[in-house]
């Protein structure tokens, strides 16, 4: 039986999408605790931004480099797959999600051994267990405002994609997959901060002050221009994905399956 769902191409192609899907979005969770210049990684002066009165460089969290993965995914598993695959796996990476944490959240609070404490002293580390919490611990207000954005981000980028592809056809494959993860990444680019950084602490005391507004949305603002230039640039990627998949599944096939999935709306 098993051999019979994995030698069928369809099935194994889901498999295979849904495994870099569900990894790239649970990694993306886990690093972007770390926030980083991409000017300086890439050896690079600081720009200067002028928003509202403020001047801002391109800080982001180290999520956003596999954030991209996610998105080429989604447009590949909608293609072929319809909205209710994309649903799926968005709603089955959420549950993971929130499983990785709570597990992260038990782990935290286990008594560490003394001797590992201090076994990293020798390159800076003083504390081990010090370094684990601040890393992992990330506060529930950023777990829940990523949540949301994910989710709202996948089912705007799943239902821009089907009203562009009931318009265009077959053709313009760049138009549906980056408009709609443009369109997705606006709204995700403004949810996980608002709810994180505004709403969050305005609704829950000792989680310190709300960000000033004007200096959340001039960062929003610069997190959305690095996302638009990054869905610029992955839409050859997104051709090359649809091409090696067609050979893959064969023209008949590839074409049935994207019919079929215009047809779960």
């Amino acid at each position: 039986m098993i051999h019979t769902i994995i030698k069928h191409k369809p099935t194994r192609l889901f498999i295979i999408l849904a495994g870099i899907f569900i990894t790239n979005a649970l990694i993306a969770e886990f690093i972007g605790v770390k926030i980083f210049s991409l000017e300086s990684t890439l050896g690079l002066k600081p720009v200067q931004i002028h928003l509202f009165g403020g001047t801002y460089s391109i800080n982001l969290t180290c999520g956003v480099l596999l954030w991209p993965v996610v998105f080429v995914m989604t447009d590949i598993i909608n293609e072929y797959y319809g909205q209710k695959g994309v649903k799926f796996l968005s709603w089955m990476t959420i549950c993971l999600i929130a499983f990785g944490f709570l597990m992260v959240f038990g782990a935290i609070q286990t008594q560490p051994n003394e001797w590992w404490m201090g076994s990293k002293k020798e390159v800076g580390i003083e504390n081990m267990s010090t370094a684990f919490n601040g890393i992992y611990g990330q506060g529930l207000g950023i777990v829940i405002a990523s949540m949301t954005a994910f989710l709202v981000e996948q089912l705007v980028d799943v239902f821009v994609f089907h009203k562009i592809k009931k318009a265009t056809g077959e053709k313009k494959i760049w138009l549906r997959a980056t408009g709609s993860t443009l369109i997705s990444q606006l709204i995700d680019s403004f949810v996980v901060l608002i709810i994180a950084f505004y709403i969050y602490p305005k609704l829950v005391k000792g989680q310190g002050e709300p960000w000033p507004f004007d200096q959340l949305i001039a960062i929003c603002i610069v997190n959305y221009i690095y996302k638009f230039i990054v869905a610029i640039i992955l839409t050859p990627v997104i051709y090359l994905v649809h091409n090696r998949i067609e050979k893959y599944l064969g023209h008949e096939q590839a074409a049935a399956m994207k019919k079929a999935a215009m047809g779960d709306d």
